[in-house]
């Protein structure tokens, strides 16, 4: 990177969240590396399935990034699947795991993540201190996260006393939100900390997040490249793209 480059990046990077009222985090990849978790879950969950289909072709870890990351959990389901021209049945929201239904697999899939993350998370160091350093300079802050497992890996991670306002997919479904590519969520969020989504930032690892922070009206899009790729994020629509957020400091 050149000076002038770099001169760029900085400057880049202070501006996405000056002037700011808020900031609106993703969840896993952003303040956790939960992200790493469901993507396990996800290929374990597939692998398996797919080993009844022998015609389809298997599971590959560009399928999480093409298919699933960033969306609600049964439209992961339903994305995969169409992408091997599977349809399955519904099934009710309750399924069993055991039923090859998308229900059934979605909740499969929440119970193979549980049980990894029944151990504890520690959140990224560098989103603790950006979080911080948020909060000290009088930001609202909230969680904006697909998956109904938020409140879990919160606590998990010791940071549920730091969020009031949690918008995931239990959240989601029982507002009747459309999920991430959609900004439905991130808008949600900011309405209920009483705020324009023109003074909340948006903080997202995955595209179909980034997607979503730039389809709305929202003061900045700050990329996160935890494995999407910058060049990749960028094109989604983020504003600037950072390994950690703590270079936002």
């Amino acid at each position: 990177m050149t000076e002038n480059m770099a001169a760029e990046q900085a400057t880049a990077e202070l501006s996405a969240w000056t002037g700011a009222s808020a900031i609106l985090f993703d969840l896993d990849g952003v303040l956790t590396p939960t992200a790493t978790v469901h993507e396990r879950a996800w290929q374990e969950l597939f692998e398996g399935y797919l080993a009844s289909q022998p015609r389809v072709a298997g599971y590959s870890e560009s399928d999480y990034f093409d298919h699933i990351d960033g969306k609600p959990r049964f439209d992961g389901v339903r994305d995969f699947l169409a992408s091997r021209g599977i349809v399955l049945p519904e099934g009710p929201t309750d399924d069993d795991p055991a039923n090859i239904t998308v229900q059934g697999l979605g909740n499969r899939k929440n119970r193979i993540f549980n049980d990894i993350v029944s151990a504890g998370v520690e959140p990224f160091e560098g989103s603790v201190r950006f979080l911080q350093a948020a909060l000290d300079r009088g930001l609202k802050v909230a969680v904006v996260s697909s998956s109904r497992n938020a409140p879990a890996v919160l606590a998990a991670a010791g940071l549920s006393r730091h969020f009031e306002v949690v918008v995931d997919g239990v959240v989601a479904a029982r507002e009747g939100l459309p999920g991430k590519p959609s900004p439905a969520t991130y808008q949600y969020a900011a309405r209920l900390l009483d705020l324009p989504s023109r003074e909340c930032v948006v903080v997202e690892d995955a595209v179909s997040g980034v997607q979503a922070g730039n389809a709305g009206t929202f003061h900045s899009v700050v990329g996160v490249d935890r494995g999407a790729g910058r060049q990749t994020l960028f094109e989604a629509g983020a504003t600037v793209v950072v390994n950690d957020l703590d270079e936002l400091l």
